[in-house]
């Protein structure tokens, strides 16, 4: 056989089985090929057909795109599924959604089973959640991205996350992950390995995550104690907001630790020196300082002199004159000036007085005491009143005569 007959027996095969393959392709079928060019809404795909297929941009993905360019690249090998064919007008449209769908579920039922870990790239940031590809379109709802609260998630596109597969429905084509069940997982494994290591009595570093009315919770390698109210500051704290931020780093004791109920309980305070270590050296008896009432009380006013470090004005020291109650002079929040008649730092204790660091007012003169006895009565002219040389004189009967005559 000569080699110019050889090689019309090739091109006769080849045009053979193009045209075998013309006759066989139709709608539904399954093909592979490269993609040889894209376009912002369509990728060229060359099955080795007669003419090159069509792959729409909303057939390249489950989620939407707004490039081709974002799902395929030039050069890369798809598969697709045959949406049309019109040989006249040269249109073949192909779906590489189509096969990405039909594999997918198995693989997501699969990984639904396993409870497996999976990457995913955020396509899209719509109303109440988050859009994957996971060759089906995946849901991620706001509420399970994060174990904490996000109120803006426009960053998110185009982020890497870890999720699992949280709910599937084939018949409605329905996706749900949660990277949150991921993170709350690793938070429990880490927060009982913190917990396992933690000592009452430990001091630690800490950051401020959230703030509420009855304290604040701070993170200590990754697990997060609660600091109450009363145990952020030796003063009185009326809401954590007053002294503390979101991001503040802080020095924390460990007063308690409950691995069963997942617990841990803090304080600021504790781990700070207390005011009644440095009471003794700062105040002594006898010294007359600065405080703020704090509390009224029926006995008397308790006065701080220093954050943490509060002293008793008894009633009867509050005033030279007497009162009935502390607030006919006093009121809460005011400063005074108060002299310290005992302190005890042991015992946490200290006795003032205001008056004392007044001047007392100046005593009455006799005469003037005897004057305010009682008010002058003039008895002149008074019938019941005899007056002579020898003085004045009363007598019973006179004044009381016709009464007791009703005795007799």
């Amino acid at each position: 056989m000569s080699e110019e007959t050889k090689n019309q027996e090739v091109v006769e095969t080849e045009s053979q089985d193009q045209l075998d393959q013309i006759v066989s392709l139709k709608k539904g079928d399954t093909v592979k090929g490269t993609i040889v060019k894209l376009e912002d809404n369509q990728a060229y795909v060359s099955i080795g057909y007669k003419y090159d297929g069509v792959i729409p941009v909303r057939e390249l993905s489950a989620v939407q795109l707004d490039n081709a360019s974002d799902a395929v690249q030039v050069g890369q090998e798809v598969e697709c599924k045959v949406v049309s064919i019109n040989d006249d007008k040269e249109s073949l449209v192909l779906s590489k959604r189509a096969i990405d769908t039909e594999s997918a579920w198995e693989t997501l039922e699969k990984q639904f089973a396993d409870q497996e870990i999976i990457e995913v790239v955020v396509a899209d940031v719509v109303k109440g959640g988050l859009v994957v590809d996971v060759g089906a379109r995946g849901f991620i709802p706001a509420s399970m991205v994060e174990r904490h609260f996000v109120e803006d998630f426009s960053d998110y596109k185009g982020r890497t996350l870890r999720v699992k597969v949280k709910e599937l429905d084939r018949e409605n084509n329905k996706v749900i992950l949660s990277q949150k069940d991921v993170l709350d997982e690793e938070f429990e494994a880490n927060k009982q390995q913190v917990m396992a290591n933690l000592q009452e009595g430990q001091v630690l570093e800490g950051t401020v995550q959230r703030l509420t009315q009855f304290g604040a919770f701070v993170d200590v390698g990754g697990v997060d104690g609660l600091v109450h109210v009363s145990e952020i500051a030796w003063s009185h704290v009326d809401k954590p907001s007053d002294v503390l931020s979101e991001g503040d780093k802080v020095s924390v004791k460990v007063l308690k630790v409950d691995p069963e109920k997942g617990k841990i309980s803090l304080s600021i305070k504790a781990a700070q020196p207390g005011p009644w270590e440095t009471a003794a050296e700062k105040f002594h008896t006898g010294d007359v300082v600065t405080g703020q009432v704090r509390r009224l009380v029926n006995f008397g006013a308790f006065v701080e002199l220093a954050p943490g470090v509060e002293g008793l004005v008894h009633i009867s020291q509050i005033s030279h004159k007497h009162i009935g109650t502390p607030q006919e002079v006093l009121k809460e929040g005011q400063e005074v000036q108060v002299k310290i008649l005992d302190i005890n730092s042991d015992e946490k204790r200290v006795s003032l007085s205001i008056k004392e660091t007044e001047e007392a007012p100046a005593a009455p003169s006799p005469r003037a005491e005897k004057q305010s006895k009682g008010p002058k009565i003039d008895l002149k002219d008074n019938p019941n009143v005899s007056l002579n040389n020898q003085g004045m004189s009363v007598t019973l009967g006179e004044r009381f005569g016709d009464k007791l005559s009703k005795f007799k």
